[in-house]
């Protein structure tokens, strides 16, 4: 039974993550531990091995999504890379913090952690991009399909300890950082909404690589669950990237506010009592 669930969590975690750009994580990691600690439905689990479980799915998300998104060229590759080298560090800090935290501790950071998400997808589309990053920084240009130009960029070593942070919250969580720095690429670096989606599954692919590294080295990775989670989350970011070139994601995005915030609230509550 318990591997029919993960399969449907994580099939349902890879195409929200690969349609806007989370990871999955985010969905994967609260809706386990509900499932399997609220509920009782998943033996033995932990919220260390629901975060190795997570990280080590992110991989195949990550690398399903890139390969998909290879094919539209929307990938910033340079970008991603830089991103990546600021959020190695932090992914491995936050792996290693991640061992030290007991259940009610991590629901209660990890619920005002996914209420601070809520609130930045909430009021993302009401916040005017910040110019300053563009002009004082590396800049790059997007051409899209109909023609249109579009100038982005960052000063690197605000990009550098940005991704520092999203690292590290990304190691201790397992929640990916996409959910994270795809609004900041949009508000602070100004990156056209398909790039910045794409850029941030590459980055996704890249720091979990990291990040289970971490995991499986403090042995928080729970092997026999990897097998319905893996080929469901692939599934899933597959098609996820594929809906992402044809609809507009903002109908999910609002949807996925009020479920970041119920989380997050319930999340706060089991960890204070």
């Amino acid at each position: 039974m318990e591997f029919f669930l993960l399969v449907i969590i994580a099939l349902f975690s890879g195409l929200v993550g690969a349609l806007v750009g989370l990871g999955g994580g985010i969905i994967l990691v609260p809706a386990t531990l509900f499932v399997g600690l609220n509920l009782g439905m998943i033996p033995d689990i932990t919220p260390q091995k629901v975060v190795g479980l997570s990280v080590v799915m992110m991989i195949f998300t990550g690398l399903a999504s890139t390969l998909s998104f290879m094919k539209s060229k929307t990938v910033d590759y340079k970008s991603g890379l830089l991103f990546f080298i600021g959020s190695v560090p932090g992914t491995m800090l936050g792996a290693w913090v991640n061992k030290g935290l007991d259940l009610p501790s991590f629901n209660l950071y990890f619920g005002i952690l996914l209420i601070i998400l809520a609130t930045i997808l909430l009021v993302r589309d009401k916040l005017k991009p910040v110019k300053w990053f563009v002009k004082n920084g590396t800049q790059r240009e997007f051409t899209d399909t109909e023609g249109n130009t579009f100038v982005y960029g960052y000063p690197i070593w605000f990009a550098i300890i940005l991704t520092f942070c999203i690292g590290f919250a990304s190691g201790l969580f397992g929640i990916g950082g996409g959910s994270m720095i795809v609004p900041a690429m949009i508000i602070l670096f100004l990156f056209p909404p398909h790039v910045a989606v794409a850029t941030s599954m590459f980055l996704v692919f890249l720091s979990s690589l990291v990040g289970s590294a971490s995991h499986i080295y403090l042995g928080h990775v729970p092997w026999l669950y990897t097998i319905p989670v893996i080929p469901g989350a692939y599934i899933g970011a597959k098609l996820g990237a594929a809906l992402n070139k044809r609809i507009k994601s903002e109908t999910l995005v609002v949807v996925l506010r009020v479920i970041l915030l119920l989380m997050g609230i319930r999340s706060i509550i089991e960890g204070l009592l």
